[in-house]
């Protein structure tokens, strides 16, 4: 064998290790965030996009916890220390952050559960924790979260006796500011944003729901200002035929709140607690509606061959 393609056996492999090895050191954090979230490892929360529908008996206490870390200066804490949630039971609950700088900052929030061996079963279905988060100066907003602790829980040997779990924040200084979202949007006054409603659309309501079509649920396009069980082909429930509703902004946040509260005996099973969701997601089929009506409107004055 010549020299050259000798040496050529042996370098290219450790070109190739080398490459790979560069390749996990830069993915590492990727990795590690993808391993952490699948496994609950170190406490990681899960992220789900709606309650399993399902709850049980057992009850734990969820207790909340709250940091800032040195050169951030907000201030962040629970507006609730704990509350009592059953398994499988979605909750809302509230945390408060003020800016106390005179300047716009962003923050972001890293978190945890503890005892560790509740991560895998602990699920947020709402969190500025997704998020980097701006504040403008002296602004203070309560953000919320919204989650609920799989019933799977339990049924695990390794938290058999545990009966309270704590979610803990820090917040601190982003390090991606470019990719803020302005906190004010959690502000009681603050408009609907339909680009982001439709995004929750499609995590949310999607698999049950499409705009042009029945499915699990009926179609929703045009369903602002539709009277209630009206569809032609769905096989509603009794108590939503019944109904009387027509649907509004208002009926619509009332029925996304809490389907059976609003209309005792109706089968929807997802609830949308936080209300900036429900009127975000209100706001893009409102959206979508305005945007049928001007095409049905065009149908109807086109002329017909």
């Amino acid at each position: 064998m010549q020299p050259g393609r000798k040496n050529a056996t042996v370098v290219i492999p450790c070109l190739i290790g080398l490459a790979v090895m560069t390749g996990l050191v830069a993915y590492s954090p990727v990795l590690y965030r993808v391993f952490c979230g699948a496994t609950g490892y170190g406490g990681t929360t899960q992220r789900a996009y709606t309650d399993p529908g399902t709850s049980s008996e057992r009850s734990v206490t969820v207790a909340f916890d709250a940091n800032v870390a040195p050169g951030l200066r907000w201030r962040f804490e629970p507006e609730q220390r704990s509350v009592q949630v059953h398994l499988g039971e979605q909750k809302l609950v509230f945390f408060s952050a003020e800016n106390l700088s005179d300047e716009a900052t962003i923050g972001h929030a890293t978190f945890n559960v503890t005892p560790e061996t509740s991560g895998i079963y602990f699920n947020k279905i709402q969190c500025f924790c997704f998020n980097e988060e701006r504040l403008d100066p002296h602004q203070k907003v309560d953000m919320p979260v919204v989650f609920y602790v799989d019933p799977a829980f339990g049924k695990d040997s390794d938290n058999e006796h545990v009966d309270t779990i704590t979610l803990s924040y820090t917040m601190g200084r982003s390090v991606s500011p470019s990719e803020a979202k302005n906190l004010s949007r959690f502000l009681a006054d603050a408009a609907p944003d339909a680009v982001h409603g439709q995004e929750l659309f499609s995590q949310r309501c999607s698999a049950c729901h499409a705009l042009d079509k029945n499915m699990t649920g009926p179609m929703l396009g045009g369903v602002v200002g539709r009277a209630a069980g009206s569809v032609a082909g769905y096989n509603y429930s009794p108590a939503l035929k019944s109904a009387h509703v027509s649907w509004s902004r208002d009926t619509l946040s009332d029925w996304l709140a809490g389907p059976q509260k609003f209309v005792p005996g109706s089968r929807m099973p997802v609830r949308v607690l936080d209300a900036p969701s429900r009127h975000d997601i209100i706001a893009y089929l409102e959206k979508l509606g305005e945007q049928h009506g001007v095409s049905a409107h065009a149908r109807a004055s086109a002329p017909e061959y």
